[in-house]
């Protein structure tokens, strides 16, 4: 009855999309303030409905109801209840489900705190949310139902959740990507509202910008937790493949990143209102098309869900009228595009834009990694790979020119800057980067050349970071009005966010240069009590002991590390072995440190009783997922900026002047 219960209010979610993707649309055409009203608790309406479903669903996870296809494929009687509550994603239709319970859930935020924005144009957006959100519903309700029925024949217990997903990382990982994912949902929605009203200014980028920082925030977050779980969970010690399906998720954020400069440029200067419009529609496309790579059976990845080729044919249509609508619709408005701003060549302006196209070009470059393969093969052309040393290069060529300009734009001045008077910081900034390095890199026993580049490239980004604090600062600071100290208190919330950001790109490019070329790695056959030296750890192999899990059995092999006849470490790896899956899966031992990580995978167990090991050093690590919290860190400051709060009261000031006292009730 409860599943019976949950299919309902997936039923009539959909209507509440119906409507509300009818009557605010209408009403915000023929100016009818209570048809633009009914867009809230329509709004509201649907996110309740999705939540009781979602609640059903869980339900019969963890009462074991095996009469639910979905349960029957994903769970199992053993299986830990917190593994219960979270294997209600472990799948493709569950995970579809939480896709939407979290649109729903933007859909609603924007419907309960868009206050200061005007009623027609929180009308037309959730009027959008609500197209959207039809398409995702009428997916799931034909073709990936969670709570179809195996009855009246079904199996006394469950096929168990995939060993890869049993794992803390699967808890946050998938919520906080799709948060991201579908985040940029919101951004598409204004930019889409904008076209259709012709209210192409900058006031709405103002509007939108907030959302898409909390989109690109989450997405942050969502990657590299996604990369953190590859790491120490597939136990082969990298941390990103370049799958298909990481790729998936990497490209929304890289057209992401430019979207939120793209925002600041057209609500500051009123420029490039065109290529922001254009790079809101991308991003959200580009999330659809993860969603389809990784449910149509397209890609085989471990990061996939789903092979049924209707699905991959129902969410291609759904791709094909979403993204040919708004471009369509972008095309029809393109005349009314024209910035107002001027600037001149070497100016703020168009160093942003420089850093947006090279952004572009790496989205395009991992686009077409990922999508050629699959479209050589199916035009005939037999099979090909394209893998990691392709990306690596084409990145190392991109990343270069991009840090460079990242140092300079926000050294530079609006309209426009004059080279000279840079030329001096510059030079200064180069030689200090490349003499922290060099000092760096010194460090190590042998040297790097790719290490010396990435790290000259953090280094740059972080003196020209200083640099421009300074800058701001100095006016206050000469003039005797305020102390230093005073003066960092009066940067905005803003200006601390693109700090933010910045250095933590600067702290994740440092992890990548370092562990890319010191990660030391060797495959080892060892017996207990054997030893050996790894960039001067000492590794010793003690035993291999067995425990039994709620849901498995494991061998451990335990290993001490010792360092100058000293013990660091102490490390557990575990090769785990699924009964009902039978699969067996490698839990890598991990000691983690801030500048290092002592990495140990077992093997399997050879015939005279040794174990084969793999054992890894690998400096910084850590820092390129530190770099990522940092820098989405960075978007939760931004957005905390009081402007977006102050939008209210300006609104509101301007409804107060109008006569129409119907609007001004509307916009308070």
């Amino acid at each position: 009855m409860v599943a019976e219960l949950g299919n309902f209010a997936l039923v009539m979610a959909l209507m509440m999309g119906i409507l509300l993707s009818i009557y605010p649309m209408w009403g915000a055409y023929v100016n009818h303030s209570r048809m633009m009203a009914m867009a809230k608790p329509l709004a509201i309406g649907m996110f309740v409905f999705t939540v009781f479903a979602y609640a059903c669903l869980t339900h019969g996870f963890i009462t074991d109801d095996f009469s639910l296809a979905y349960v029957a494929n994903t769970s199992n009687s053993t299986l830990p209840i917190y593994y219960k509550i979270t294997a209600v994603w472990g799948g493709h239709e569950g995970s579809f489900l939480l896709w939407v319970l979290i649109f729903s859930t933007w859909t609603v935020a924007v419907a309960l705190f868009s206050k200061a924005i005007p009623i027609k144009m929180v009308a037309r957006v959730l009027s959008i949310l609500g197209m959207v959100a039809i398409g995702f519903y009428l997916f799931m309700l034909l073709t990936s139902n969670p709570f179809d029925r195996l009855l009246p024949f079904f199996p006394i217990d469950g096929k168990d959740l995939n060993p890869l997903l049993q794992d803390i990382g699967m808890i946050i990982h998938p919520p906080m990507l799709y948060m991201g994912y579908v985040g940029f949902s919101v951004a598409f929605a204004f930019a889409i509202a904008a076209l259709i009203s012709g209210q192409l200014d900058s006031t709405w980028a103002r509007w939108s910008r907030p959302w898409t920082l909390a989109a690109w925030s989450f997405l942050t977050v969502g990657v590299a937790l996604g990369s953190w779980w590859a790491y120490y969970e597939l136990g082969w010690g990298g941390w990103w493949f370049w799958d298909p399906v990481e790729n998936a998720s990497f490209m929304p954020w890289l057209i992401g990143t430019a979207l939120i400069h793209s925002l600041a440029v057209t609500e500051k200067r009123k420029v490039f209102k065109s290529w922001t419009v254009l790079l809101a529609i991308s991003a959200f496309s580009l999330s659809l098309l993860g969603t389809f790579l990784v449910r149509s059976g397209v890609l085989v990845s471990v990061h996939s869900f789903a092979s049924d080729p209707s699905r991959g044919l129902f969410i291609l249509g759904l791709l094909v009228v979403i993204i040919g609508g708004s471009l369509a619709l972008y095309a029809y408005r393109a005349p009314q595009l024209k910035g107002n701003g001027r600037y001149q060549l070497f100016s703020r302006e168009v160093l942003l834009i420089g850093n947006n196209v090279f952004l572009s070009a790496a989205t395009l470059v991992v686009l077409l990694g990922t999508l050629l393969p699959l479209v050589h093969k199916e035009i005939g052309m037999g099979s090909i790979s394209i893998g990691a040393p392709f990306f690596n290069q084409m990145f190392t060529y991109l990343i270069v020119p991009f840090v460079l300009i990242m140092g300079i734009g926000p050294l530079s001045r609006w309209k426009s800057q004059s080279p000279q008077a840079l030329y001096k910081q510059l030079l200064i900034a180069f030689a200090l980067s490349v003499s922290a390095a060099v000092l760096v890199n010194a460090s190590f026993e042998q040297s790097s050349y790719m290490a010396t580049l990435g790290l000259v490239m953090s280094f740059w980004i972080v003196v020209t970071t200083i640099m421009e604090i300074r800058q701001r600062i100095e006016p206050q600071i000469t003039s005797g009005k305020y102390s230093i100290l005073q003066s960092l208190q009066k940067l905005t919330p803003s200006h601390w966010g693109m700090v933010s950001g910045h250095l933590g790109f600067a702290v994740t490019l440092i992890g990548i240069a370092l562990v890319s070329a010191y990660n030391v790695e060797r495959n080892v056959r060892m017996a207990p009590g054997d030893s050996v030296t790894l960039q001067g750890y000492e590794f010793v192999f003690k035993n291999v002991s067995e425990y039994s899990g709620p849901n498995f059995t494991a061998d451990v092999g335990h290993v001490d590390v010792y360092q100058q006849g000293n013990k660091v470490a102490s490390v557990a790896a575990e090769k785990r072995f699924y009964p009902v899956q039978r699969n067996v899966m490698t839990e890598a031992g991990i000691d983690s440190g801030f500048t290092r990580d002592l990495f140990v995978a077992l093997g399997e167990q050879l015939k005279n009783g040794d174990w084969s090991l793999r054992i890894y050093v690998k400096p910084f690590i850590n820092w390129i997922w530190l770099g990522a919290f940092i820098m989405a860190f960075g978007g939760v400051l931004s957005i905390s900026d009081k402007r977006y709060r102050m939008t209210k009261i300006v609104h509101k000031s301007k409804a107060n002047k109008t006569s129409n006292p119907t609007l001004a009730e509307q916009l308070s």
